[in-house]
């Protein structure tokens, strides 16, 4: 009984540290090379191996060895066959199945096992699958192997097979995982693209604004980018630039291309683009929220005289916003039919005269700081790349620049924290 018992309590203790190398998932090898040692202390076995089932290739790979020639990563071609029957055998095995498999394996693999002098093989099995198996040589006090002994073996081969079985799923899901973002990111640069032809579309329609809304779509990434937001917004953003002019497609050539000034008449029609573009956009499911919204107001001020819908301060969405100055930075500084492009100090002139009305003054200060980043080089010059070359000596509306950022910068903080 008291022997019973010591070999209970041995068993126990050699499934309790198994257990603890099997949940340590970040080195698979080292908990297979830790397992397998456990398991042959488990009934003082001096030599055996363990290898791993590749149903790809038909191999058995050999993880971990002692008191063999063969090494690590050593592969023993296994026919299908054969592996479909060690593992009809299952974990739980008899001495005599256990015995008769080694034998046979022996005799298929002489090459490779000259001088092993293996006496038991464990089947690896999970769900009527072979994962691997253990090959087993005498053991140190040359007595048989009794039942027992092979009751325990099993016990602990079942874990190790739980384990690599673990392993297998978790390459699975994280394989699947990269599978999907791949997909993802592809599906993404198809979306970008067709935005950017999109965008190429809508401006062919108006002769005088070539560019334009690829214009305002990096303009509004920058400011974005400078009011901290994160990178899936700053996308989303540039994305709502690049279509923000989208329901223009609507609207009559003869009024975009009018190389007058707007009559009230073509006013009205060119006003139908911001909910033409809602309208478009809406019924695409976007991978960035509020796109449609975005194209809806980007022609809305703060101060409730915009439209279509005259929304008024907090009503209207951080990004149609941002849109907003893009959109009127890019038009008073490129030609237009009706006139030429403004001085850069006038731009910013308007913009200061119809902040808290028309703009939002976070989103000016944010443009403000940009703009200053760049010129005194602390970032990469994106706005002052995409303002039209003969724009000179830019430099000269760093006061004024200075001047609007202490003037709105207070309002603007919150505004932006709010965001």
């Amino acid at each position: 009984m008291e022997t019973n018992n010591q070999r209970l309590l041995h068993t126990f203790a050699a499934l309790a540290d198994l257990g603890q190398e099997i949940a340590n998932t970040a080195d698979f090898e080292e908990m297979l090379r830790s397992s397998f040692h456990l398991l042959l202390g488990s009934v003082a076995i001096r030599r055996g191996a363990v290898a791993q089932y590749d149903r790809q290739g038909d191999t058995l790979r050999v993880i971990s060895a002692r008191g063999l020639e063969q090494t690590p990563d050593t592969e023993i071609p296994i026919a299908r066959e054969h592996a479909r029957e060690l593992a009809s055998l299952g974990a739980s095995l008899t001495l005599a199945d256990g015995t008769s498999e080694a034998t046979r394996f022996m005799e298929d693999h002489q090459n490779f096992f000259a001088s092993a002098e293996i006496q038991l093989l464990l089947p690896l099995v999970v769900h009527e699958r072979l994962i691997g198996v253990v090959l087993l040589g005498e053991k140190a006090s040359g007595e048989k192997f009794s039942e027992e002994d092979l009751e325990t073996l099993s016990a602990l081969a079942r874990h190790i097979a739980v384990g690599i079985n673990s392993h297998h799923l978790l390459g699975e899901v994280k394989r699947k995982a990269e599978e999907n973002q791949r997909l993802y990111d592809g599906l993404r640069t198809i979306y970008k693209e067709t935005v950017r032809a999109f965008a190429a579309a809508i401006d062919m329609k108006d002769r005088y604004t070539q560019g334009h809304s690829v214009r305002v779509g990096k303009y509004s990434e920058v400011i974005a980018r400078e009011m901290g937001w994160g990178e899936d917004e700053v996308e989303g953003i540039t994305i709502a630039g690049y279509l923000h002019d989208i329901g223009k497609l609507i609207v009559d050539l003869s009024v975009i291309n009018s190389p007058e000034r707007f009559s009230a008449k073509d006013s009205a029609e060119m006003s139908k683009h911001p909910a033409a573009g809602y309208e478009i956009l809406a019924p695409i499911s976007h991978p960035y929220a509020d796109i449609p919204l975005m194209a809806r107001y980007h022609h809305e001020r703060i101060d409730g005289a915009g439209y279509p819908d005259g929304l008024k301060g907090d009503q209207i969405p951080a990004g149609a916003k941002i849109v907003t100055l893009a959109d009127s930075f890019d038009a008073m500084t490129t030609d237009r039919p009706y006139r030429k492009k403004l001085p850069l100090e006038d731009v910013l002139q308007d913009f200061r005269a119809n902040t808290g009305t028309q703009f939002d003054p976070a989103v000016v200060c944010a443009f403000c700081r940009a703009f200053l980043n760049e010129i005194e080089g602390r970032k990469e010059r994106r706005l002052l790349n995409l303002l039209n070359r003969n724009y000179e000596n830019v430099e000269a509306v760093t006061p004024l620049l200075n001047e609007m950022l202490i003037e709105f910068d207070v309002g603007a903080m919150a505004a932006t924290t709010g965001h």
